[in-house]
């Protein structure tokens, strides 16, 4: 059905679209999306030294669940700007677990998925359980030095992660913050080239 390995037990999107900010029209809305896959933790609750299964989960979460936020926003994938990851581990987890999803390989797929992405995607990790936030940290996709878009979006689920589950969450943006004037590099002046500027 999915075309993922990891055994998921729920997908939920969610579209976040701020119309007005301090009483000011925001004008485009700013939107945000995240994906996220309620998946088992194939390691919960012992200690293996071979992670591998779960680095190999994250490549395949990365583009699927970076497609799903670019779908929820009805944008092509040229026309996403931001981009962040985050996992939470159940309380039978590891936070290594939650870093092999993450790390290794989820970002090139993500960055397929929203076309191109010069910049490391912002990542968080945690151990937590159900009804916990997590938050998922959101970085410019072409420019670390974009502050328009240093931004975060928070998700919870009332049912996990169970403690044997690892919550996997990407978000996707069409735009910075609402009302952004704290200066810096502006999306418009990207070069786009070493991921920072």
């Amino acid at each position: 059905m999915t075309g993922v390995s990891a055994e998921i037990r729920k997908l939920v999107v969610f579209v976040e679209e701020t119309l007005s900010e301090m009483g000011q029209t925001v004008s485009p809305p700013t939107r945000k999306a995240a994906a996220v896959a309620v998946i088992r933790n194939p390691f919960a609750g012992r200690y293996v030294e071979d992670l591998a299964p779960l680095i190999d989960i994250g490549a395949e979460l990365g583009g699927f669940l970076g497609r799903k936020c670019v779908k929820a926003l009805g944008i092509e994938p040229s026309e996403a700007q931001s981009y962040g990851k985050a996992a939470m581990v159940g309380e039978d987890g590891e936070l290594e677990h939650a870093a092999a999803i993450l790390h290794p390989s989820m970002g090139k797929p993500l960055r397929e998925a929203v076309e191109h992405g010069a910049a490391l995607v912002p990542s968080s990790k945690k151990r937590g359980g159900p009804g916990q936030v997590l938050d998922i940290p959101l970085g410019h996709k072409d420019a670390a030095y974009v502050r328009s878009h240093f931004d975060g979006m928070e998700i919870w689920l009332n049912d996990a992660p169970r403690a044997c589950e690892i919550m996997v969450a990407v978000a996707v943006t069409d735009s910075g913050r609402p009302l952004a004037r704290v200066g810096g590099l502006k999306a418009s002046e990207i070069e786009g080239k070493d991921g920072l500027r």
